[in-house]
């Protein structure tokens, strides 16, 4: 089912071999070519400092997938309905995506060319329909997220009725369009700048929780009825689902491409080590953000008999009369309104990648945003129309499952390729970690599978 194998990087050659790519790609062959290498890294004599941070911020981008709306919804029902159990299901996802996006990070920088288009080139063309396909699931189903987080912000905040929020979250294709005009580092900067009010936010809603300590601490150590419990189960998947976002993979393996770095064994080299110190800094801040939502959940949820709480609006009405905080719930709506912001300009970006990568097509980005809005609008309208406001929290958790089953479609190819010595020359994984990728890679299927099989039968 394999082309021809693609030729490794050649060390000594000053032009690194590239990936073979088909007549009718564009000449250039460079993932986002409007963005490529246009942020300037300093010269090898610079300090290191310096340089580390002219690679800082792709992986504050890729951080954003990890504390979108969807994580908001699981973890809430995590906290609230499990207490600090699931905090060990929370620290083994992000370690996953940390292992996992460094992998991408790895193929875009090594290959120059990223997880799409190594698709595309590696595999048979139905094969590829299938994986763009469910890319473009795992797209909407992470967009529906979205529209629902944000149109409830704007519910919360505002008193905007959902249906005319999902709406309104569709103007968010111009706001990306703007940014992408003045620059990738622009892109980065608002992006950073909204993770920071979201962490802060949720820093003084911990402290005004004050969780005991040592039960937080014992929530870190796995326990067995996370595999025996099947409701527990379900919400742990979903976590691992609305933690590991499979287009992330394919968002990384383009943006690290973005910094100008030489493009020799020795430059890719560097920007592997920094990219990888890049998102493996940004997953800690989302192992902390969504860590704290599920803490603040148990705290004020769970210890306090509101162990039913399923949907965000009761998070909010409860939040301030249970801590005592006045500002406990705008501040978790206003974090919760800066989350759904930045997950569309990360979505945008993916949906824009996987299209050109697997297609060879290249269409406006807001085109492409309004084409992927409009897909998630459609279903939050039908359910609010038949269900009411409640059915668009079920709505919120299903998606986030069906994230989690799209999964393998990325991890899999991601893990192959970077194993690759063909592909990946000198660049290729040590043994210990391609065993530590099979065995995510792994973890992720048997999970899937059991969920499946629930899901069923």
């Amino acid at each position: 089912m394999s082309h021809e194998p693609l030729p490794p990087l050649a060390p000594s050659a000053p032009k690194p071999a590239t990936w073979r790519f088909s007549r009718g790609d564009r000449a250039d062959g460079h993932s986002l070519p409007e963005a490529f290498a246009t942020v300037h890294v300093p010269d090898a004599g610079a300090p290191w400092l310096q340089r580390f941070l002219a690679f800082v911020g792709p992986g504050y981008m890729v951080s954003v997938g990890y504390m979108d709306p969807g994580n908001w919804a699981t973890d809430l029902q995590g906290g609230a309905q499990f207490g600090y159990t699931l905090l060990s299901v929370i620290m083994l996802s992000n370690i996953m995506a940390i292992v996992l996006q460094s992998l991408a990070a790895r193929l875009g920088i090594a290959t120059g060319h990223d997880l799409a288009q190594a698709c595309r080139d590696h595999f048979h063309p139905a094969l590829n329909i299938v994986l763009w396909l469910a890319c473009e699931l795992a797209i909407i189903a992470c967009d529906l997220a979205e529209v629902i987080g944000t149109a409830i912000a704007l519910q919360l905040l505002f008193g905007i009725p959902l249906l005319a929020g999902a709406v309104i979250s569709v103007l968010d294709a111009f706001l990306v369009l703007f940014l992408m005009n003045r620059g990738f580092r622009y892109l980065e900067a608002f992006v950073m700048g909204l993770l920071g009010v979201i962490a802060l936010c949720f820093m003084v809603q911990v402290v005004a929780a004050s969780p005991p300590l040592a039960s937080v601490l014992k929530g870190f150590v796995p326990s067995p009825a996370i595999v025996t419990d099947g409701r527990m189960l379900y919400i742990a998947i979903g976590i691992i689902g609305a933690t590991v976002m499979p287009h992330n993979l394919y968002l990384h393996s383009s943006i690290v491409q973005t910094r100008a770095y030489a493009r020799t064994p020795p430059g890719r080299r560097e920007a592997i080590r920094w990219a990888t110190w890049d998102s493996s800094i940004a997953l800690l801040l989302a192992l902390f953000i969504n860590a704290a939502i599920l803490i603040v959940a148990a705290a004020a949820f769970h210890a306090t008999g509101h162990q039913d709480l399923a949907e965000i609006e009761d998070a909010y009405r409860l939040l301030s009369p249970v801590l005592g905080l006045g500002v406990a719930s705008t501040l978790f709506a206003v974090a919760l309104l800066a989350a759904g912001t930045n997950s569309t300009v990360t979505g945008t970006l993916a949906g824009q990648i996987i299209m050109e990568g697997f297609l060879r097509l290249h269409i406006p980005s807001w085109a492409r945003r309004l084409l992927t809005r409009g897909l998630a609008v459609a279903p939050v309208v039908a359910v609010t129309a038949l269900y009411g406001d409640r059915g668009v929290g079920q709505l919120l958790m299903f998606s986030q499952v069906i994230l989690s089953m799209q999964l393998p479609f990325a991890v899999i190819p991601l893990v192959m390729f970077v194993s690759d010595r063909r592909k990946m020359g000198e660049f290729t994984l040590s043994p210990p970690m391609a065993v530590l990728a099979w065995g995510v890679a792994a973890v992720i299927v048997v999970l899937n599978g059991k969920l499946l099989f629930d899901t069923v039968f």
